[in-house]
């Protein structure tokens, strides 16, 4: 069993993530913390709770962070994500509430209980984690691995021109987080960069796929010249809301030139987290700029070691046609079990 500790600010792309997680049979996810980011932190506990009742995983705890960053004030991006963070779905509310331990004591307790055997997963601003951090530094040591989605290093940031989102937001703990890693007792934390994570790129014939996979019927085909919003009718519970969610981002992909499509940078960073191998990295001593005019929030990284011994290991490569596979065929057959009893599961697909 695969013990796994999921902090996210949910987000489109951190409910994928959730949702291929939640797919795989062999996880044990102990505990998810909403840390404020794409919107705010009640916003984000009230979306993870939803998953988790909708997905019949109420078992699962969930732990609110603070609602700012350490120093700077929150920035939220529902322009990206929709007003509530995922898109046009719209989850039943749910009825569970979340835990009394809040999220950097939850950090705490989780690598405290599965000592050298925890992984960490990090796809949102690193808030709660540096504050956990800081109540107890030798958290790091505790970690049998950590992944980071994060930064940009050789590619321009989507926040400000050399500023990643979950960097941009809190610049501070994210140095924090990395100086903490670098030493002999700390396995160095793995980051999925922009460089990386914008290649993951969803497409409808992606979403025609997952559809098909879970049984859905109709197999809907987003396409961009459908009236903004269509609401998915699939009759299988989960991937309507899905499709309500990826089709607000391919919305907000296509308005800005990137093309009908959708980066998963968060489902890519929990892949890594499960199979670290499915990526090239190299090491290197990175380091955030917490000054600059025009640079705040910039990953830096040391790749030839003159600031001092790496500290992290940066993903550069991956077999992109089996990132998609595997995301696929978890999550959609994860899904089917969400079909009602009468689907024909034609795979007929509606221009939608």
């Amino acid at each position: 069993m695969t013990r796994l500790f999921l902090d996210c600010d949910t987000g489109i792309d951190d409910s994928l993530a959730l949702l291929y997680l939640l797919g795989r049979r062999e996880v044990d996810l102990v505990g998810i913390v909403s840390t404020a980011g794409n919107v705010p932190v009640d916003v984000v506990t009230a979306n993870n709770l939803a998953w988790l009742e909708l997905c019949g995983r109420t078992d699962i705890p969930v732990h609110t962070g603070s609602p700012d960053p350490l120093t700077a004030e929150l920035m939220t991006t529902e322009d990206t994500h929709g007003p509530l963070g995922i898109g046009y779905a719209e989850l039943p509310p749910a009825t569970q509430s979340a835990s009394r331990v809040d999220a950097a004591d939850a950090w705490i307790e989780a690598a405290m209980a599965y000592p050298g055997e925890l992984i960490g997963l990090v796809t949102g601003p690193l808030t709660s984690l540096a504050t956990a951090i800081r109540r107890d530094p030798a958290l790091p040591t505790r970690l049998a691995r950590l992944v980071i989605m994060g930064g940009a290093f050789h590619v321009h940031g989507n926040t400000t021109p050399t500023s990643e989102w979950n960097v941009a937001v809190d610049p501070e703990a994210a140095a924090e987080v990395f100086a903490a890693f670098g030493r002999d007792d700390t396995e160095s934390p793995i980051v999925c960069p922009l460089d990386l994570t914008e290649s993951v790129a969803m497409t409808p014939d992606h979403l025609v796929r997952l559809a098909a996979t879970a049984g859905s019927s109709p197999v809907e085909y987003p396409d961009p010249t459908d009236e903004a919003g269509l609401r998915s009718v699939s009759d299988n519970a989960l991937i309507r809301h899905l499709m309500d969610a990826v089709r607000f981002y391919l919305e907000f992909h296509h308005a800005h030139d990137e093309g009908y499509i959708a980066h998963l940078h968060d489902p890519f960073a929990a892949m890594v987290a499960l199979a670290p191998d499915i990526v090239t990295t190299i090491p290197a001593r990175v380091d955030i700029e917490l000054v600059g005019r025009h640079t705040r929030g910039m990953t830096v990284a040391d790749e030839r070691s003159m600031t001092g011994e790496p500290n992290a290991r940066i993903a550069i490569a991956t077999d992109i046609d089996a990132v998609f596979d595997d995301l696929i065929d978890t999550i959609g057959t994860f899904a089917r079990s969400f079909a009602p009893s009468d689907n024909s599961g034609s795979g007929m697909v509606a221009r939608t």
